[in-house]
């Protein structure tokens, strides 16, 4: 049951993304992922700070905006919570670890997988 939430929450996210991607196709610079993961960030906080403070959310609404909506919406927000985390647990080298290795080895992913590719097809 759990998987069917995190999906249909997914959806609905990938959904709000791709119209953020449609308001702002007229940008040059990456608006779009820029809004998104400030925003998505922004959710996240509103949610974890809520939950952490309220919790009245059931564990299906729970799984369902945080892992469904937010995820599909944007993985950055489950990033910067785990820099927080790390972050407030008082291990800030971990965090800029975590950061950095994230960003570059990210990076080095994309460009990896495009050359495989490119050797592929070519």
């Amino acid at each position: 049951m759990t998987f069917l939430i995190v999906f249909l929450g997914a959806g609905l996210g990938g959904c709000l993304r791709h119209a953020v991607n449609l308001l702002c196709k007229s940008f040059t610079l990456p608006v779009a992922t820029f809004l998104i993961n400030v925003t998505g960030s922004m959710a996240m906080g509103m949610v974890i700070a809520y939950l952490a403070h309220r919790g009245h959310l059931s564990q299906n609404w729970r799984i369902f905006v945080a892992t469904g909506v937010l995820g599909g919406y944007t993985t950055f927000s489950t990033f910067s919570l785990d820099a927080a985390l790390l972050i407030e647990k008082g291990r800030p080298g971990h965090a800029l670890v975590y950061l950095a290795g994230s960003v570059l080895l990210g990076l080095s992913g994309l460009f990896a997988g495009m050359r495989l590719v490119r050797w592929w097809v070519t």
